[in-house]
């Protein structure tokens, strides 16, 4: 609510003590600031990088979690102990040695250095697993009976079982890209593959003696609607997928 209405007052409101909690003299201004060429790409940016993440999570970790929990294959505890081992791994981490393979593939401050990095998420694999587990084995052995193959039981029978964990895990996967400030500062270094928390830091930093907070307050609305989109639209796969495996009266 404060970010909301402070994103239509001017400097010398939004500062103002005690705090003006109903603008006013509501002004438009900051939208106006905010609104310019660059602030669109970073916006473009954000949303095409948060997009094509959460696709590329979700299909590789739906695809990777049905194999860790349906298939028998030797080795298949051992990778799945190794996905869950890389969870307690924090991202400074592994940031050199994956700033060192960027820069030798040559992906340097491209999309591909801000998007391939995130697919094989070792949380989506281990939710997406999870959630497989609960697909009937009964289910998978008729339609092999019927002559499907593993596409086709894929798509027609483990698929439509763990859509909520899918739905689930692409508000997850939506907001950790949209808001992964710190990976997006290294492997970006031009302004036209800033994103938007990487331009709503270069506003911050952009006075001199203090910041400009109705601007600042408008362009934490701007990026917040995106995530609450995503969020109503997968509400309810989201509600099912937190509430699978409860018990049933």
């Amino acid at each position: 609510y404060w970010i909301a209405t402070g994103s239509f007052k001017l400097q010398d409101v939004a500062i103002t003590i005690p705090p003006e909690w109903w603008p006013t003299s509501p002004t438009l201004e900051n939208y106006e600031k905010l609104f310019t060429p660059n602030t669109l790409r970073w916006f473009f940016n954000s949303v095409f990088i948060s997009v094509m993440t959460t696709l590329l999570v979700c299909i590789t970790s739906a695809l990777a979690g049905y194999a860790l929990a349906k298939k028998q294959f030797p080795g298949v505890k051992v990778i799945f102990m190794v996905f869950v081992a890389a969870m307690a791994l924090p991202k400074q981490v592994i940031l050199i040695p994956l700033l060192n393979l960027i820069t030798e593939f040559g992906l340097m401050n491209t999309y591909y250095a801000l998007i391939l990095p995130a697919v094989g998420w070792p949380f989506g694999v281990f939710l997406m697993r999870q959630f497989s587990q609960a697909i009937p084995r009964e289910l998978l052995e008729s339609a092999r009976i019927d002559g499907c193959g593993e596409v086709r039981t894929f798509t027609n029978i483990a698929l439509p079982i763990i859509k909520p964990g899918i739905g689930a895990l692409a508000i997850f996967t939506f907001i950790a890209s949209w808001n992964d400030y710190f990976s997006q500062l290294i492997f970006s270094n031009t302004p036209d593959m800033s994103t938007l928390p990487l331009g709503l830091a270069a506003l911050a930093q952009g006075q001199e003696f203090s910041n400009d907070y109705g601007l600042l307050m408008a362009g934490a609305s701007l990026a917040s609607l995106p995530m609450i989109i995503v969020f109503i639209c997968f509400q309810n796969y989201f509600t099912q997928g937190v509430t699978l495996g409860a018990v049933k009266g």
